[in-house]
């Protein structure tokens, strides 16, 4: 069964999108852990990382500490772009292709497909699907997962479709 389908966000549960959105933030004095890919991934997300926007749902670039190619930020407290991250283990459950685990939604923006998560804070989590790399993307606390979570993933769609080419990812 494919658990990926091309929907918008709009579509996917409403009572679970009206959660709060997020996973991380990032100010100037926090640090974000920095994934450390395999070199085949690693060269995707190096050409992730020039080509992400300036803004994102009207917020500046305002990458993470410490630098990396990996990471990316976005504000204050900032959206948090992860590339090379492990796959997240609920993007093989089988409750989730089923509809089955309201923690875990997989759907497409923009040609782009994301596994959400729900976090055990009640934020909630995207990594992309179906990409050569794992792309995963936190929201701080009070941003809507429908509202301006949806604003986000658009935003992203143009960069990881031109940079991270769709395959399967290391199942590390």
């Amino acid at each position: 069964m494919n658990i990926f389908r091309h929907r918008p966000l709009g579509l996917l549960a409403p009572a679970v999108l009206l959660a709060v959105a997020g996973c991380s933030s990032a100010d100037d004095n926090s640090a974000v852990a920095v994934p450390t890919p395999d070199a085949r991934t690693a060269k995707a997300c190096r050409t992730l990382h020039p080509v992400l926007p300036e803004k994102l749902d009207g917020r500046n670039r305002n990458d993470p500490t410490p630098r990396s190619a990996y990471t990316a930020g976005w504000g204050n407290p900032a959206i948090i772009l992860r590339c090379g991250v492990v796959r997240p283990p609920k993007m093989v459950d089988p409750k989730v292709a089923e509809g089955g685990d309201r923690n875990a939604i997989a759907g497409g923006v923009d040609g782009v497909n994301w596994l959400m998560e729900k976090q055990s804070d009640g934020t909630w989590r995207f990594t992309t699907a179906r990409r050569v790399a794992y792309v995963q993307v936190s929201l701080p606390k009070g941003m809507s997962a429908q509202e301006e979570g949806a604003s986000v993933l658009a935003d992203l769609a143009p960069s990881i479709k031109k940079a991270i080419p769709k395959g399967i990812a290391s199942m590390r």
